[in-house]
């Protein structure tokens, strides 16, 4: 298996440890990431505020660098921010032939051009389909056999493009839970959102939403997640959330290849858990 991989920058900086335990990972088991040449933002969520254009534009030249490096491979986006942006260009691309020549326009400026040839993958679809439970619980050394795993999809790797799971109740990380040997709790919010951006911008909105998701997570081990907005709000607000809930909210907060990784055997220093804001000696202590 070999795919054109896509970073992004929260997984240079904020969400090192997502980048680290998604490389160990999948070498584990035996998928080739190639890194898109000279890679650059795809503007997160603030290009589109700015200029529609602009926001199609900057993933774009993503794309068009990943046509540029004459392979067929899918690209394999980790962050859900950036395969949203990502998505939707090539998307818009297929949809809209004028808006296509307007983003070739301003990728002319770099002698850059896209032809819509590229597949965007989320990790999940990716680690759910192409490789699969099967092949997972056959590389389990390490059975989490202790742990309950709330899965947390948040919005933007299941909406607006519904390509691998069920928007509205997803299913595709219970599987790989039950493979890696956990119990998968039963909840209600793996799809709500947690507020994004709006626990700067609008915060007694992040809280609140934040405060709900944390309060049926109650009696997992961990939440596991697959975008480092959602790991953010999770694991990095909480004792605010508590001190405006007057409660305490706090649950342990993973990445899902962190989790899958500890499975096969690899060690939480490999898999960048040092980095992790939100994980209980107890927790650590059934790890080992």
């Amino acid at each position: 298996m070999k795919y054109l991989y896509y970073p992004g920058c929260s997984l240079e900086g904020t969400a090192r440890e997502y980048d680290v335990s998604t490389r160990a990972f999948l070498e584990a088991l035996d998928v080739e990431l190639v890194e898109i040449e000279d890679w650059t933002c795809c503007g997160a969520s603030a290009a589109e505020a700015v200029n529609r254009l602009l926001s199609l534009a900057l993933p774009a030249r993503v794309l068009a660098k990943a046509e540029g490096m004459g392979t067929d491979c899918d690209i394999l986006v980790p962050c859900s921010a950036c395969y949203l942006n990502l998505k939707r260009a090539a998307e818009t691309a297929y949809k809209e032939p004028a808006t296509l020549d307007a983003i070739n326009a301003v990728l002319a400026e770099e002698d850059l051009r896209f032809e819509g040839r590229v597949r965007v993958r989320h990790l999940l679809d990716v680690v759910a389909v192409d490789i699969g439970a099967q092949r997972m619980a056959g590389a389990v050394q390490r059975p989490l056999t202790d742990l309950s795993i709330a899965p947390y999809y948040g919005c933007q790797c299941l909406r607006p493009f519904v390509t691998f799971d069920d928007p509205e109740k997803p299913t595709s990380m219970e599987p790989l839970i039950e493979a890696a040997g956990a119990r998968v709790h039963r909840w209600t919010m793996g799809a709500k959102c947690c507020g994004a951006s709006h626990m700067n911008t609008k915060t007694e909105v992040g809280v609140a939403l934040v405060a709900a998701i944390l309060r049926e997570a109650r009696g997992a081990d961990a939440v596991v997640t697959v975008c480092p907005m959602c790991q953010m709000n999770l694991d990095g607000y909480q004792s605010k959330v508590s001190r405006s809930q007057g409660e305490a909210l706090s649950a342990n907060v993973l990445y899902l290849p962190q989790l899958l990784g500890l499975a096969l055997g690899l060690s939480p220093e490999s898999l960048g858990m040092a980095m992790n804001l939100a994980v209980s000696d107890e927790l650590r202590r059934k790890i080992a």
